[in-house]
């Protein structure tokens, strides 16, 4: 977890600085411990040479399973931060075109993608780059217009034509598929926290969602679904972004948003907006608590003495533990 903050911190205080444009500057400006993650696509841009001389600086927050870059003005670079988030780059290729002629929102729009080489050993892409401020809970202005923005945002995508897109799978970590594929682990983590969590109710929301298994058929789903990927301008919601996780399957992933951006009146309001019935809902919670289970799990066994910096590593509204009791008197009302 530490070396997450650090490197979090080093580009919260690099970001103000010089822009160097040649690819030594650019390794000694990241200095030792920002070189090998943002180095390598100053490299890579030899690829592409009418981009080579526009400056490079690092996006803040960056993400996860990629790390991001401007590029000059209009562009950003994003690279594979390892080998299993490669996939996504030929899948965002392929179909993020297609998507975003069909949806009210703006959505990423890759301009070019890049191969191994020059020290960078996988793909990469350049985009269009998207104005906007991320979204946070603390700054959101009006949640209930932001949740009827977004429901209708999802129940275009929902709506779009699902023929030949990527099932769920390896390429997005099953995100959209069945949740019994994570029943061992989900039941080890309720068992391992049962000294901090509701261990009971816990294991009968889990239960309730397995139960309500996807009847209808696949539908496309964005599959990483929070604050982090929402962007606003002027107070609204303008843009939606990072489709590596994308896929054909069940949607009910994208709503662990529900829980981790929106408090109850305004994730009621997303709900009745999308018409979501209680299987979906049930599910829901299913993924929700799955998530917030391992991220406690996980900051548990680093030694981390609290959650917060999951919260803000993700932008969540609130700390694992408190979104786990939403998640859980979410159930017991609607059981």
């Amino acid at each position: 977890m530490k070396a997450i903050a650090d490197r979090r911190l080093g580009s919260a205080l690099l970001a103000d600085g010089p822009r160097p444009t040649a690819p030594a500057d650019v390794v000694r400006w990241f200095g030792a411990v920002q070189a090998q993650d943002f180095g390598p696509a100053k490299w890579s841009l030899g690829q592409r040479p009418q981009w080579a001389g526009l400056a490079i600086r690092p996006v803040v927050p960056d993400g996860n399973d990629n790390t991001t870059m401007r590029l000059g003005d209009d562009k950003s670079v994003r690279l594979p931060s390892a080998e299993k988030y490669s996939a996504q780059v030929d899948k965002e290729h392929r179909w993020l075109p297609t998507l975003a002629a069909q949806v009210p929102l703006a959505i990423p729009q890759p301009l070019a993608k890049g191969v191994p080489g020059c020290g960078f050993p996988r793909p990469w892409s350049v985009y269009r780059w998207l104005p906007g401020e991320h979204v946070t809970g603390d700054g959101i202005t009006d949640p209930i217009e932001l949740a009827r923005d977004l429901s209708r945002f999802l129940t275009a995508l929902y709506q779009i034509d699902p023929t030949g897109g990527p099932e769920p799978g390896p390429h997005n970590f099953s995100r959209g598929g069945d949740l019994q594929a994570f029943d061992r682990r989900c039941r080890g983590a309720i068992a391992d926290l049962s000294d901090i969590i509701d261990a009971p109710c816990a294991t009968e929301a889990w239960e309730a969602a397995l139960a309500n298994t996807r009847a209808a058929p696949s539908v496309w789903f964005h599959g990483d679904m929070n604050s982090t990927n929402l962007l606003v301008r002027d107070g609204r919601l303008s843009a939606v972004i990072d489709f590596g996780c994308m896929g054909v399957g069940d949607p009910a992933c994208d709503l662990v948003i529900a829980w981790t951006l929106f408090s109850q009146e305004s994730r009621e309001v997303l709900r009745h907006a999308m018409a979501l019935d209680e299987g979906m809902w049930a599910r829901a919670r299913g993924w929700m608590l799955w998530q917030a289970l391992i991220q406690i799990a996980s900051a548990r066994r680093a030694g981390a003495s609290d959650t917060e910096l999951v919260r803000l590593q993700f932008g969540w509204r609130e700390n694992p533990v408190r979104v786990l009791e939403d998640v859980l008197d979410d159930h017991l009302q609607h059981s």
